[in-house]
């Protein structure tokens, strides 16, 4: 069993959050653990419901602040939504993967996490009028 370290990074590379996970398996797709990622932040988010978000994707009736969304009332997230609308912002390049110094561009690719245990995640902005 491996223990992952999720880092949330800017395109620079400043570390902006963090957390990790024990017990995962040594090897995982990449869908397998961008969906692994997304249940824990929203089960840490569930287990104390707030009107701010901090995930990788906004979720639904949601708005953007900074390194946050801000949600109308606290309450729960559905965890298999939030993954779903994950992977569609992976293929819409919403996000980069990275996994140590190598980037994932595929969710079928295949992850040695005793190799590479720290895997981080680069929200893309686009840019305003281009």
């Amino acid at each position: 069993m491996a223990t992952v370290t999720f880092r949330d990074e800017t395109a620079t590379g400043r570390p902006l959050d963090e957390f990790s996970l024990p017990g995962l398996p040594e090897r995982i797709s990449a869908r397998e653990l961008v969906r692994l990622r997304v249940r824990e932040e929203v089960a840490r988010h569930n287990a104390a419901p707030a009107t701010r978000f901090q995930g990788l994707v906004r979720p639904v009736d949601a708005e953007v602040e900074l390194n946050g969304y801000r949600m109308g009332a606290a309450r729960r997230i559905d965890w298999e939504r939030q993954a779903d609308i994950a992977e569609t912002a992976f293929l819409r390049n919403g996000f980069l993967l990275l996994v140590g110094d190598r980037q994932i561009d595929d969710l079928a690719e295949t992850i040695d996490l005793t190799t590479d245990p720290v895997v981080s995640f680069v929200k893309l902005v686009p840019l305003v009028g281009g």
